[in-house]
């Protein structure tokens, strides 16, 4: 077999931003990817939001790691000129019963070391936003917005300068411990299986990590965890959004509500909803729409019937199922499952793009 010290399973944001990590301590690496081209799924299908870290637990890795890897993706882009913006978002209650939400939301940022936060009452959001309705909300300076293939083509390349390289449309079918340490691995590519032998293994293949999961002979069935989708659609308006910041409405259980983002050019989005899926599904439904208008208008009132189109749609991968509890951020490496060499990525969902550069510092440390 050929051997190789470093494979990693999966080349959206996290796999990349892993390669990039290792490839530039000077380790061979070597990127899996079962698509024909990077971030072919949750990674090139999401709001495009770096996430300034607000609304997850004390103690979550999601709370330790967004808001260091939000520091860490700003200097990223300004020194390697990826494109992005640091606009600002809003958190806008729409009525008495939601305060209570932005509170919490106030308080979970006060825990997590985001110390920027502003209140802002109905005055506050007239003047800096006049089409928009709400009684209170919070203004996050630090949320922006970035051009994720941009980004990706950065790691990409930075990956490849520093010796590495990927393989498209390459599957892991399985990986088997070797006595003495490291995996033989079969990796199917158009019908064929190739073999070769690596020392460490990262599984960041997001949707499917499940899947990669349960192809690692020896791995404890209590670290062979199930993926669940949750799949949300995005719809853009052909009417102007009249807003300059990014505007969000109070946390629901299961994401962040139907959201407006900006992207670089100034477009408005809208999304995602929540839909729970037994399969990845990407096919747009114009019918969802229906509920689209009436979360929007909550906080636009003034969006014209008829505006909205669907644009395009994205699954996020659950570690709980539908009416399950919210679940964080799942790393487990050797001291966890006891496999020398291996690192399973779970739940990578939002906001994994923020935190992927800081995931990839918290990998490359569990593999020594």
């Amino acid at each position: 077999m050929d051997r190789v010290e470093c494979v990693v399973v999966g080349a959206g944001v996290v796999g990349l931003a892993v390669a990039r990590t290792l490839a530039r301590a000077g380790r061979e690496v070597i990127l899996l990817e079962r698509e024909g081209l990077i971030g072919s799924h949750t990674s090139s299908r999401n709001s495009e939001v770096i996430h300034a870290g607000l609304y997850y637990p004390a103690g979550s890795a999601k709370a330790a790691l967004c808001p260091r890897g939000r520091e860490l993706l700003y200097a990223y882009c300004a020194t390697r000129g990826v494109p992005h913006r640091r606009l600002g978002k809003i958190i806008v209650a729409t009525d008495a019963a939601q305060v209570a939400g932005l509170e919490t939301v106030a308080a979970a940022a006060r825990a997590n070391g985001v110390a920027d936060l502003a209140p802002l009452g109905r005055a506050d959001l007239a003047r800096l936003e006049p089409a928009l309705r709400g009684v209170e909300g919070l203004l996050s300076p630090s949320t922006g917005i970035i051009d994720v293939h941009g980004y990706m083509l950065s790691l990409l390349g930075e990956i490849e300068e520093a010796g590495g390289a990927i393989a498209y449309h390459a599957r892991l079918r399985a990986a088997r411990p070797l006595d003495g340490g490291g995996f033989a691995l079969e990796v199917e590519s158009g019908g064929e299986i190739t073999r070769l032998a690596a020392g460490r293994l990262v599984n960041a293949a997001g949707l499917f990590a499940g899947e990669v999961a349960a192809a690692t002979e020896g791995l404890p069935p209590a670290f062979r965890r199930r993926v669940h989708y949750c799949k949300g659609t995005y719809f853009a308006s052909a009417a102007r959004a009249p807003f300059r910041h990014l505007i969000y409405p109070v946390p629901e259980r299961d994401g962040l509500g139907v959201h407006l983002t900006l992207d670089l050019a100034g477009s408005a989005r809208f999304g995602p909803d929540t839909e729970w899926v037994k399969e990845i599904d990407y096919r747009l439904d114009p019918d969802r729409g229906a509920g689209f208008y009436a979360a929007i208008r909550r906080y636009w009132p003034d969006l014209p019937e008829g505006a909205l189109s669907p644009t395009y749609a994205g699954v996020r991968p659950k570690l709980a199922p539908a009416g399950g509890a919210a679940t964080d951020f799942t790393l487990d490496g050797p001291a966890a499952h006891g496999l020398p060499g291996l690192v399973n990525l779970f739940g990578i969902e939002s906001p994994g793009l923020t935190a992927s550069l800081a995931l990839a510092e918290e990998v490359a440390e569990m593999l020594g």
